[in-house]
């Protein structure tokens, strides 16, 4: 058998953090376009955190005046927009900022602005889970250095990263392309993703890469706050959690240990066994379909040194599990891992839950993880979602 991901990463880059949007709605929500314009065109804006949508009366701050680099990530920076873009509220309490642009054809794509807590060494599960929301192959570590090319962000140097579906991704008739710059700025990571029809995205490409040599962080912005981090959840599921009441409830089996998540989980749990042996237990939540089932296992596959599974392959290596509101899908693998070369085995589940998609990834020592299998089903039985909705 085979296995949501929350990528160890983001997956809430959780989109509740970085949220992927896969419908064309969805898309439709987090692109940007900018047409090619003279500079007699061109405004420049001012974004605060409650009305984003708001045009500033003073041109931009010349770089280097204003806040030091170590206030600027804490401060909202200042840029020069491109005419054509059109200025939206965001679409995620993710974002400080959101544009929008329609083809002639009625394309549409739009950007979103949206910085995080430093996630400086989850590069990888990054861009594995953008490739996830176009439905490619994750890639392994080596081959990431063909995946990125730098790009001028401010007065600073990113990264930026290009992605295209090979096939029309839900009720769309054209390809989805992603492309997104990232910046780590002291404790924040900055991402600018502009999404949308694949060729639109490639004519708005110039001015997206304009709109990011145009970003001023030493401008004197408004005050910047991140949306709430995630929280550990309360084990005590007869009682719902004063923090992170938008988490689901659970009943946890005897001897796993609840630890804080990461920023990319909702929940981690620590499984120990004989020996020093353990497995890890991380619980994520990306919005829509998360990506997709297929793109999301190939993932989980990749980090067992396992080769990507076919959607024909779907029916025989996974099964349907019944919990609350639905129906989970299991997959079950074993593969080696890349650090040890041990034996590794994971077992994960995918649980569509409305307009978001929980994952549960079990992964650790064989013998670990075989122990706790049947713990690992009721655990997922147990699991509530109906105060989420």
């Amino acid at each position: 058998m085979l296995t949501k991901v929350k990528i160890e990463i983001l997956t809430r880059l959780s989109e509740k953090w970085f949220q992927p949007f896969t419908s064309v709605a969805g898309l439709a929500a987090l692109a940007i376009l900018a047409a090619g314009c003279g500079r007699e065109d061109i405004k420049v804006y001012r974004v605060a955190k409650e009305t984003p949508a708001q045009e500033a009366q003073a041109p931009s701050q010349p770089a280097g005046q204003g806040q030091d680099q170590e206030e600027s990530p804490r401060r909202l920076p200042q840029w020069t927009v491109p005419s054509g873009w059109e200025v939206r509220p965001p679409a995620s309490a993710m974002h400080v900022a959101s544009f929008a642009v329609t083809g002639k054809d009625g394309q549409t794509a739009m950007v979103a602005v949206t910085p995080l807590p430093t996630i400086v060494g989850h590069e990888m599960e990054l861009v594995n889970m953008w490739r996830g929301q176009v439905q490619l192959a994750p890639v392994a570590q080596e081959e990431m250095g063909k995946q990125g090319e730098p790009v001028t962000i401010g007065t600073e140097k990113g990264s930026v990263f290009d992605m295209v579906s090979e096939k029309p991704v839900t009720d769309s008739k054209s390809l989805l392309r992603i492309t997104i710059a990232m910046l780590a700025r002291g404790e924040t990571s900055w991402f600018f993703k502009l999404t949308g029809d694949d060729a639109l995205v490639r004519k708005q490409k110039p001015a997206f890469l304009q709109f990011l040599k145009s970003i001023n962080f030493n401008a004197t912005g408004e005050p910047m706050q991140f949306a709430a981090a995630p929280r550990p959840v309360s084990t005590n599921s007869k009682r719902v959690p004063h923090e992170n009441s938008d988490k689901p409830l659970w009943t946890v089996p005897s001897g796993w240990q609840e630890v804080p998540p990461s920023q990319m989980l909702a929940a981690k749990f620590i499984i120990p066994g004989d020996n020093g042996t353990k497995a890890e237990l991380n619980v994520s939540q990306l919005a829509g379909s998360g990506g997709g089932i297929l793109p999301n296992i190939n993932r989980w596959r990749n980090q067992l040194g396992l080769a990507p599974a076919a959607e024909d392959d779907l029916p025989t290596q996974t099964q349907s599990l019944d919990v609350d509101g639905g129906k989970a899908m299991l997959v079950d693998m074993i593969g080696t891992d890349p650090k040890s070369g041990q034996k590794m085995r994971l077992i994960g589940a995918v649980v569509p839950q409305g307009n978001q998609t929980w994952f549960y990834k079990l992964m650790g020592n064989e013998q670990v993880v075989e122990r706790e299998r049947e713990g690992f089903t009721r655990f997922l039985k147990t699991v509530k979602y109906s105060h989420t909705q």
